[in-house]
């Protein structure tokens, strides 16, 4: 496992203002240490944030446990689909009742969806209100040229290749990642990898088991290393994870 520059840190955002505290504290510490940026996980997601069971409307899956309101607040002000938003935020949701000590933010997954397809975008994807991700999303050969070298494990049966495994998905999870973690996020009863809704579950999923709690230095790094051990990756993800974090606190804090 290649060391990590990143910190995972647990605290409270006020109107974009780190406040007091451990949080405080570690912040002030990566700025001591420029090349480790602070990865910030937002506190529990709110009761406001759920959304109504009886809603009109609601989207079927762990994706309609997002409050339409506020997943269209954050996509305008995160430049992220509001569908994107919706199960990030869902499947965030739904962790924390599944697995409570893993502390898992939505800003999480969704750094590392921008970081993999740009949050289902790539190649001109685009998400449908089922989940779906059209067209689908396939990495390129891992064949050991400037990437990791992952010999055929599947057929082609979930990357579309009898010849060597490629990444499946919106999330770019292997094949024998999504074999052991892939399961039905959308509610449609079918495990599939160019579902958003079950591609987010299945790397919430990963990130838990790899990292336990992500709410600790250790565990995030775990975590995000065993989905890609690149210290420029992890760089990456906590940038990104800042700036949802960073953003979500700024629009909550404005209503």
């Amino acid at each position: 496992m290649v060391g990590l520059a990143a910190l995972a840190v647990v605290g409270l955002l006020v109107a974009g203002v780190f406040a007091a505290g451990p949080l405080g504290e570690a912040l002030r510490q990566a700025e001591q240490a420029p090349d480790a940026p602070a990865t910030v996980e937002l506190p529990p997601l709110s009761t406001a944030v759920a959304a109504d069971p009886g809603a009109v409307g609601r989207l079927p899956g762990l994706a309609g446990n997002t409050n339409v309101a506020w997943a269209t607040r954050m996509a305008a002000a995160t430049n992220v689909s509001v569908r994107a938003i919706q199960s990030y935020a869902g499947v965030a949701l739904a962790k924390q009742t599944e697995n409570p000590t893993c502390h898992l933010g939505w800003n999480t997954l969704a750094a590392v969806g921008s970081v993999e397809s740009g949050n289902g975008t790539h190649g001109g994807s685009s998400i449908a209100d089922d989940g779906t991700v059209s067209p689908p999303i396939y990495g390129i050969a891992l064949d050991g040229v400037g990437v990791d070298n992952i010999p055929d494990s599947d057929g082609g049966a979930i990357d579309g290749d009898a010849s060597i495994d490629r990444a499946v998905g919106p999330l770019q999870l292997i094949p024998e990642a999504w074999r052991n973690w892939g399961t039905d996020g959308s509610g449609d009863g079918v495990a599939d990898p160019q579902n958003f809704d079950d591609s987010v579950l299945a790397t919430a999923n990963y990130l838990c088991h790899a990292g336990g709690d992500l709410s600790t230095l250790a565990g995030w790094e775990r975590a995000i290393a065993a989905y890609n051990s690149a210290t420029p990756y992890a760089l990456k993800v906590s940038t990104a994870a800042n700036t949802f974090a960073v953003t979500a606190a700024r629009t909550d804090a404005a209503g």
